[in-house]
């Protein structure tokens, strides 16, 4: 069953077409990768997908709820949560205050409620952190609740990245570069991680990663944008024996090449 749909969206910037009449489809249960060269447009369908970014045209269907032209935070409370390329944590805030930022979607508790300190509020706050604490220990931070998160290190900025977007509750989980600036170490853990993620908490995920092996390994389905336009989509081993893609990465040479070694294969 498709979760998300979206049907011919386009989006531009004056002159240039950063996303150009992609159609694209996630089934729930499914971990699907974007993929593209540099400049591709991937970033910018994420945040089409987001609301970050109104298209000009197209549709895109959430769970049977047009999302086009919602708000971000609206979003969210649908279900959609994301991370971005550029961690984006608050920096002077420990790990646990950041996960409980983002239970904020799903609070009750309203600005007076905040400075009376009533009963409610008070009860509220201590189930945010409980689910606070519980979103470390599944990422592996449980013993770092304390910390600031500038002071984590890298891998664990990733990974509270992401326990602050579990603790929205979506049910598409959108991951831009998750292995990002990961040694192989790191990448392997990190590649399990996702697994988890679908796995037990039975998510739905889309990511943009540009480490083609991680790509290979996770994933159910491979879409390829090159220019704002799809190019190529299908299973992994489709993708890597598409003259398309292999011309999009390496030049047209490569292309042309592999386009006539294809028929002898």
């Amino acid at each position: 069953m498709a979760l998300l749909e979206a049907g011919r969206v386009s989006k531009r910037f004056g002159g240039l077409v950063a996303v150009d009449k992609v159609d694209f489809v996630i089934e729930q249960g499914m971990i699907a990768s974007l993929i593209g060269p540099n400049g591709a447009g991937k970033t910018t369908f994420f945040n089409c997908i987001t609301g970050f970014y109104r298209p000009e045209e197209g549709t895109i269907v959430f769970d049977g709820t047009s999302i086009v032209g919602v708000r971000p935070d609206l979003i969210t409370g649908l279900g959609i949560a994301r991370t971005f390329q550029n961690i984006r944590l608050f920096a002077n805030m420990t790990a646990l205050e950041n996960v409980m930022v983002g239970e904020h979607p799903r609070m009750k508790a309203n600005v007076i409620g905040a400075i009376l300190r009533d009963r409610g509020t008070m009860d509220e706050e201590r189930r945010v952190a409980k689910r606070g604490r519980e979103l470390l220990d599944f990422v592996g931070l449980r013993q770092r609740e304390d910390e600031m998160a500038k002071n984590l290190a890298y891998g664990d900025q990733r990974r509270l990245e992401i326990a602050r977007a579990l603790a929205t509750e979506p049910k598409l989980l959108l991951l831009d570069e998750p292995t990002a600036g990961m040694n192989p170490g790191e990448t392997a853990a990190m590649v399990n991680f996702i697994r988890r993620l679908r796995d037990e908490l039975k998510l739905t995920i889309l990511l943009i990663e540009h480490q083609m092996k991680v790509v290979m390994t996770i994933s159910d389905r491979v879409s390829v944008l090159d220019f704002g336009v799809k190019i190529c989509e299908g299973t992994p081993e489709e993708v890597q024996k598409n003259p398309r893609v292999r011309e999009a990465y390496l030049g047209k040479e490569y292309g042309k090449m592999a386009a006539e070694a294809s028929p002898a294969a």
